[in-house]
């Protein structure tokens, strides 16, 4: 668990790892192309029209878990929402996408690790 997001970041409870995986993994198999993204507010509605529980931090859990565990080959999460790359080359211009992303969490990391040291003064 990630500190400060303990009810977000719990390891994925017998109801989400029995219901709805299995219908998030099927239902990523058709968003094959960017244009067939879905946003993570989609996929809750969806599941919440169907009578299933689930919030949008714990959707994201999921499909980090998904993610993680290589369920999905290839899917991307962009501000368009969740697909599946086509090609490899997409697919590579991700990574370079998330290589930023992680420099530029270091580099907050980094610089309040510098900032602690004020308050140990």
């Amino acid at each position: 668990m990630i500190q400060g997001f303990s009810e977000q970041t719990k390891p994925l409870t017998p109801y989400e790892n029995e219901v709805i995986l299995p219908l998030i993994l099927q239902g990523f198999h058709s968003k094959v192309g960017k244009e067939k993204a879905i946003t993570n507010q989609q996929i809750c509605s969806t599941l919440k029209q169907q009578g299933y529980k689930v919030d949008n931090a714990r959707l994201r859990k999921i499909i980090n878990h998904i993610r993680v565990n290589g369920m999905v080959i290839g899917l991307i999460a962009t501000s368009e929402g969740y697909y599946i790359a086509e090609t490899r080359k997409e697919l590579e211009v991700y990574l370079k996408s998330l290589e930023g992303r992680e420099g530029a969490i270091h580099a907050v990391r980094k610089s309040l690790e510098k900032q602690l040291q004020l308050y140990e003064q």
